[in-house]
């Protein structure tokens, strides 16, 4: 189910950022776990399960779910529901296998496969830098969640100095990435569409972000 709407992001456009993240995750999907990224995102995905709240067999879905790791982890800690997505086919085949329990689905943030009001929380894993569209993604999550759910944001986190210098240039990268965020811009993203700030915690180069749907 291949995200095929078309917004200007700067000098991009999301079908670009997406086809780079596509071609890139497909690679390494196989070996993902024993790249250096995959063991990077390990210490976001333990952060990540320490802090979250979940209700019991309750619906989560994980975007940019990758080999579906995160959502196994999840699961081990509380029964759950999972429900996956990823731009990669790859990715998305392999979260598949490891996670035969659970449905996942190829697709990008912009336009999610899943009804109204069918999910409790929506995560997202060291991946909220890839999105190229991240108002429609804000948006997605106001229509897929049920009343009082919430999204969690585990990404990475930089001083706003290194953020000034490093952002102009992260468009070039061949993985699809396209900014990186403070909490402030992440918060003030989601809030336009009637989110509520959690809280926001750090933990050296970790910011985890969550906001809660209203009624």
């Amino acid at each position: 189910m291949q995200c095929k709407i078309r917004r200007r992001q700067g000098d991009k456009n999301v079908a670009d950022f997406n086809e780079k993240s596509k071609l890139a995750y497909n690679k390494k999907a196989d070996n993902y776990d024993n790249t250096p990224e995959g063991r990077f995102t390990r210490n976001f995905q333990r952060l990540l399960v320490s802090e979250i709240e979940l209700p019991h067999n309750g619906s989560i879905l994980d975007v940019a779910c990758g080999n579906g790791s995160l959502l196994a982890a999840l699961n081990a800690k509380t029964p759950i529901n999972g429900y996956g997505i990823d731009i990669a086919e790859q990715m998305v085949q392999n979260a598949a296998t490891n996670n035969p329990s659970m449905e996942f689905h190829t697709a990008g943030c912009e336009a999610i496969p899943f009804g109204d009001c069918s999910m409790d929380v929506i995560t997202v894993c060291s991946a909220y830098h890839h999105f190229p569209d991240t108002a429609a993604f804000a948006r997605e999550a106001k229509r897929i969640l049920k009343p009082q759910g919430k999204v969690y944001v585990a990404e990475i986190y930089l001083p706003s100095v290194v953020r000034f210098l490093t952002n102009p240039f992260v468009p070039l990268s061949s993985e699809g990435d396209v900014r990186f965020y403070s909490p402030k811009e992440i918060c003030k993203n989601f809030e336009r569409f009637g989110f509520v700030r959690e809280f926001v915690k750090f933990s050296g180069h970790v910011q985890i972000v969550c906001v809660k749907k209203g009624i």
